[in-house]
Order: C-alpha cells, then structure tokens, then sequence
C-alpha cells in the first residue's frame, strides 16, 4: 500500500536501516477475525492496517518478536541490549512511545509552525500519521497499548479473572475504541460494548495460546480459577489436557461467550460496511469458541482455530440479526 512507501520515506532515524512493514502487517492473515477485508473502501482499509501495524509492532517488542530487534532499537534511539531482556523490552517500548508523541506532533502541527518537530523514526508510526490528522483520534488507546506490554514484562500470573480484564483494558479494548474513532460512530454505550467485545477476544487467544504461554513462563487463566477445578500449573504444560484442564477451559469460554453475547448487539447500532465489519469481529469470536468445544476442550493437543466457512456463516447471521 502506499501508505508504507509515505511514511518510510518521511521517517527518521539517523541513517539506521527501515524494518520491513511487511513482515508484521502479514501477520494479520493468522488473526481470528479479519482485520481490515476488501469490502471497506481503500482509504478505511489503510487506516485500519495502520492501526493493526502499530499493535502488532507494540506486541511482537513487547513479547521478543521482532525480526529486527537491535536494528528496530537502533532505528527508535532505544538502548541496546545489554544482556538484560526485560530492560532491553522495556526500553523499546518507551522508545515507541515517544515515537508515538512524534506521530501526533506531526500529524497535528500547523503549517504556519516553524519547528515542527521530527518526524516518527519507524515507518509503521509513520503510517498513523495521516488516520491522526483525519479523524478523532487520541494519544490514550495507542498508550494504553504499549502499557499493556510493559505489564507483561513484570506480570505473568492473574488473580481473579476480574485481573484479566482489568488487563485486557489495556491489552485489547483501545482496539475496538479505535475502529469506532475511525468510523466517526464512537459513543458511550457503543464503547461499552465494544469493550465487551475486545476483551472476549482477548480471553479466547489465551484459551487457544494456553500451551504456548505456558512455555513462554505465563499463564492467563486466573490463579484462582486454577485452584477452583484443582489444576495445578505444571498440567498446562502436557501433551493433552486433562479432565480437570477440560473443565477450566470449558468454564472460562464459557466467560468469554457471554461477554460477547453482551457486546454483539454493537453490530445493530451501525450500518453498511462498519456493520459487516463488525459482525465479522464478533464472529471470529464465536467461531473461535465453536473450535474450542470441536476440540473437546483440549487446548494443549489441539490447534484450536476457527473453521473459515463457519466463521463465514455465524458473521452473515450476526449481520443479519444485528447481534
């Protein structure tokens, strides 16, 4: 897209080498939902992408994923690893926050402005750069993101699962509030809902990734759920759940279905393509769930992923239903 090719031409960064866009924006394919279809027209598609870009960005530094890290924290002015990890993580993620402040300066300078400041240094904050200038969007949600990551840097266990979503607040819900910024359609209960929304997601991805964060030294099933149906963490590392792991999953999409539930009827309050949108958001979801139960619950053995053609089918019927 051109917007990539714009902002990598009018990024900073002191002569350090330009990461590749188009390495993280692919990984929007592996995603449960669609993140920006060929339905919207281009510009929309841009803007959401854009946003997608910065999220992911935000994460894979946030979880080690960057397929540059040194040359990403050369190009941002962030320290160079030491051979502390999470300082090194924390680090680039203050860097992308004051990337961040660089995109709204730029975005929101006047022509008459004579230092404007520099210009953000990473292309995917260059992309948020024209979506600023057009519609009403604030620093808060891109910020809540990145503090999400620097929780995961010192939190890998959750209490209650009333915890979790005070974590998926920052983790998930500024997503949602950003594609009604970008509609123009954000209002108090719409938010609301879409914070519904976001944060099922969120549970759903950890109820798929349970094995992989195990492995990874995290685990995002409530300390106290664990305790409640007699798992024991060392059990989430098996080659196949047990019965009790099985009723824990089962009990906690349980959780995630009906904070979906609460958040669909979002998809009746809007109209045309945001409608279908949103009704393929949603649908991701449940179609998440339907492969969660299809795999007995078995989250460790299985790769529990939704089935295109049903994900297809349940968003047609929440376009339709309009919940």
């Amino acid at each position: 897209m051109t917007t990539w090719a714009q902002s990598s031409a009018a990024a900073g960064g002191g002569g350090a080498a330009q990461p590749d866009p188009g390495e993280t924006l692919g990984k929007a394919a592996r995603e449960n939902f669609p993140v920006a279809p060929g339905f919207l027209p281009a510009a929309w598609r841009d803007d959401l992408m854009a946003v997608y870009g910065y999220a992911r960005l935000v994460d894979d530094a946030g979880d080690g994923d960057l397929a540059d890290p040194a040359g990403t924290a050369a190009l941002l002015g962030a320290p160079a690893h030491t051979g502390d990890e999470t300082a090194f993580r924390l680090g680039l993620l203050d860097a992308l926050e004051r990337d961040l402040d660089r995109a709204f300066e730029a975005a929101l300078a006047q022509p008459a402005d004579s230092s404007p400041g520099e210009p953000p240094r990473h292309p995917l904050l260059g992309a948020l750069v024209p979506l600023i200038g057009r519609h009403a969007v604030t620093p808060e949600p891109f910020r809540r993101l990145i503090e999400a990551n620097r929780v995961d840097q010192t939190t890998t266990r959750y209490r209650t699962f009333e915890d979790l979503v005070g974590y998926c607040t920052l983790s998930a819900d500024p997503v949602g509030r950003l594609v009604l910024a970008l509609a123009d359609v954000a209002t108090p209960e719409r938010i609301e809902r879409s914070d519904a929304i976001c944060t099922a997601l969120q549970v759903i991805e950890h109820l798929q990734d349970v094995a992989e964060d195990h492995a990874r030294g995290r685990i995002y099933l409530p300390t106290e759920d664990l305790a409640r149906f007699g798992v024991e963490e060392v059990a989430l590392g098996a080659a196949t759940a047990d019965g009790q792991v099985r009723e824990l999953i089962a009990f906690e999409a349980a959780r995630a279905r009906t904070l979906l539930d609460h958040g669909a009827p979002l998809v009746g309050t809007v109209r045309g393509r945001l409608r279908l949108l949103l009704a393929g958001f949603t649908a991701g979801g449940y179609a998440a769930l339907a492969a969660i139960e299809g795999a007995g619950y078995d989250v460790l053995a299985h790769q529990a992923k939704p089935d295109k053609r049903r994900l297809a089918l349940k968003a047609a019927a929440i376009f339709a239903k309009g919940r």
